[in-house]
């Protein structure tokens, strides 16, 4: 029996015949694929088909998945044994043919099997440690980079790696206890804890969270349903890093996130090991405006207002959310464990993220000269409504107001921005040059197109600087790089991510035309790849930028991850330079010569190199007082950081009238619209971008004229 599949849609341009869809038969005879291999069966074809440059689905390849798979499955090390992945291995060369030729999905059952067992013994093992009391005198270490970790060899040394970190974790919340008591010194109500009380608090803690761990990880909560996603996306991620397979509710929260819609803190969540990770903060969100939580921070407690907190240690990400989320207007109190270590408490009030906030905004910033500044946090736009929101018009209307303030001079502030519409970046960079080329793109097969503004209008012909980081990515690049090829801007900042790569989303439930399976979920592809005019990608290498501003972000950027893909170019586009190019080198000099005297970029430096040493770090003290030291250390190295932005000069940053007037009469918007501002009169970078932005316009700037032509 074989299903029917519907009509793929054609808006998708990725062009396959409706048989290479069809599906094998599964299991018994004539009996159909179950919902695991009917999305095995989609995802193989369609990368194999439709993927921008597909890797050979070979047993090679299988090898990596595998490797990668087991690594997901048990990243500590904690469960399987050297054994069991030594007996996987048997089946490592199966991921292809469970893949491309129908097989049973033998090496996802076998794990599968062995991870349930595996976790019901170490469910066994935790309580039993944590009955009797550590000795933090000890000299020994615990192993917690995962990359030096090996898997145990037998049950004795299986054990012996969850005491060390049992341990460890008893020792956190120990000092956790111990830095609350010294707090609490002093009132009235406060009672002396011996250490031994509080050890052993410390280990009920611990294993109250460890209860919670495998809770989850043995309730059907946590089922099959998510170790599968996790097999497909070793396989998806292999092939290229933004090929994500999506079960159904992901698929969902994909979509709202596209939508632009969000409630509670604007902080995404990660569990891991046990605990709530924050794995970004979404712009424009209440923990965005606040700017007290980072992205790596853990959130360890969670109290409405002034009620008692709750452990959510063990918590699943959705009882988390559960917990986070609220009525709009009530606090809610996080207690939250930073990278360094440190602990905090921060309030939050509740929020609906307004998405006109998320929006392209300017302001003036008054100095040495007029300058307009224009903040653009995505390249937005609303497919199913040509009347909706375009960043490129926006970002038009943006201009138009500042010419009308008379600016002598835009920065567009592209940091953090992750990308977006190609369409809106090719028609936004038209408004700064006259019709050309902005972009090259090159679909499979090696099919190239160059696609051109076709306004010969110039919107502003003014000095122009970009700023970029390490997370500015995709149409950011493409508009860096155009405005850097076009010799129209000087682009300030470091070497952008390096993501030239386009995905589209697949309904995989709109390959097959049947109920039975119930949803399948959605697969993000790769399906293009992007090139600079002048020939060259932006994959993988990133823009870099003119002016090269120390970066506090360690090991960022698309070149991190091995499966991403390579650099490469295409013939350079026809295109003609801007007539009086900006002078980068002597803007350079100027930069570097400020740069070096600026106490605020030797702190970030500092910084880094901070980061970096303790990147190295592969093991930890379990011995009390040398742990409290090394902390201790390393918590006053990185907290210079913290105050980097003190060390610069306030800003005279304002909005424009026009602005003020349209807020006037929502005190919340105006609020909102102070703490944007109020953010950006103490940034060190923006700072040195308006004294770049200051030695641009001291440089004579003609208006636009005929100019030199760049032929491929």
């Amino acid at each position: 029996m074989r299903m029917k599949l519907k009509v793929i849609i054609p808006v998708l341009l990725i062009i396959v015949s409706a048989g290479v869809f069809a599906f094998a038969r599964y299991g018994s005879a004539g009996d159909p694929p179950g919902r695991y291999e009917a999305v095995m069966s989609l995802v193989g074809q369609i990368l194999k088909e439709g993927h921008y440059q597909p890797k050979e689905i070979n047993d090679a390849f299988s090898k990596e998945v595998f490797d990668k798979y087991i690594k997901s499955l048990d990243p500590e090390k904690k469960f399987l044994l050297a054994g069991d992945v030594a007996k996987l291995k048997t089946l490592e060369n199966h991921v292809d043919d469970e893949l491309m030729n129908g097989a049973s999905l033998d090496l996802f059952t076998a794990t599968t099997e062995v991870v349930k067992k595996r976790v019901a013994e170490a469910a066994a093992i935790y309580p039993a440690l944590l009955q009797q009391p550590f000795d933090f005198s000890k000299n020994e270490k615990v192993v917690l980079d995962v990359d030096a970790l090996e898997f145990p060899k037998d049950e004795a040394a299986r054990k012996e790696a969850w005491r060390k970190v049992l341990k460890y974790r008893t020792m956190e919340k120990l000092i956790d206890l111990q830095e609350l008591q010294d707090k609490e010194k002093g009132k009235a109500d406060y009672k002396v804890k011996t250490e031994t009380a509080m050890e052993e608090e410390a280990r009920a803690k611990v294993k109250k969270m460890y209860d919670r761990y495998f809770e989850r990880l043995q309730s059907k909560k946590d089922n099959d349903d998510d170790r599968f996603a996790m097999y497909v996306n070793a396989i998806t991620t292999t092939m290229d890093p933004h090929t994500d397979y999506m079960p159904p509710a992901d698929k969902r929260y994909f979509q709202e996130m596209m939508a632009g819609k969000f409630y509670g803190i604007g902080a995404q969540l990660l569990e891991e090991d046990g605990r709530i990770k924050i794995t970004s903060i979404v712009t424009g969100s209440p923990s965005w405006k606040q700017g007290k939580l980072k992205a790596g921070d853990v959130i360890v407690k969670v109290a409405q207002a002034e009620k008692e907190p709750v452990d959510i240690t063990g918590y699943a990400v959705e009882d988390a959310v559960k917990l986070i989320r609220g009525a709009q207007g009530t606090e809610v109190r996080l207690t939250v464990k930073s990278t360094d270590g440190t602990i905090k408490d921060v309030a939050i009030v509740r929020d609906e993220i307004i998405l006109d906030e998320t929006f392209a905004r300017s302001a003036i910033i008054n100095g040495d000269h007029k300058i307009g500044y224009i903040y653009l946090p995505d390249f937005y736009a609303d497919f199913n409504d040509r009347d909706g929101a375009s960043c490129a018009k926006d970002v038009a209307k943006e201009i138009k107001k500042l010419k009308a303030e008379n600016v002598e001079g835009i920065i567009l502030d592209l940091r953090f921005n992750p990308g977006g519409s190609l369409p809106d970046v090719v028609e936004m960079a038209g408004l700064f040059v006259p019709d050309g080329p902005m972009v090259q793109v090159r679909s499979r097969g090696g099919r190239v197109q160059v696609q051109s503004d076709r306004d010969k209008s110039v919107h502003y012909d003014g000095p122009l600087a970009i700023m970029v980081n390490e997370y500015s990515a995709s149409a950011s690049e493409i508009m860096a790089a155009a405005m850097q090829d076009y010799k129209r801007a000087v682009i300030i900042g470091s070497t952008s991510f390096g993501k030239g790569t386009v995905q589209r989303l697949l309904e995989l439930d709109g390959f097959v035309k049947t109920d039975a399976l119930g949803s399948l979920g959605g697969l993000k592809l790769t399906v293009q790849k992007f090139y600079r005019i002048n020939g060259g990608s932006t994959q993988l290498k990133g823009v870099e930028a003119d002016i090269q501003l120390p970066d506090p972000y360690y090991e960022v950027g698309e070149r991190k991850d091995k499966d991403a893909l390579k650099w490469d170019e295409v013939p350079k586009a026809t295109y003609t330079t801007w007539a009086d190019p900006v002078d980068v080198q002597a803007l350079k000099k100027k930069s570097e010569a400020r740069i070096a005297g600026n106490e605020a970029f030797k702190m970030i430096k500092e910084n880094v190199s901070t980061l970096k040493k303790l990147d190295l770090q592969k093991d930890y003290s379990l011995n009390l007082q040398t742990y409290k030291a090394e902390q201790k250390a390393n918590a006053a190295a990185l907290k210079k950081y913290d105050a980097a932005n003190e060390k610069s000069k306030e800003l005279n940053i304002h909005s424009l009238k026009t602005d003020l007037d349209r807020l006037a009469g929502d005190s919340a918007k105006m609020a909102r619209n102070k703490d944007w501002l109020r953010i950006r009169t103490k940034d060190v970078y923006l700072d040195e971008a308006v004294n770049v932005m200051n030695d641009l316009i001291g440089i004579s700037y003609p208006k636009l004229k005929p100019a030199t032509s760049v032929a491929n």
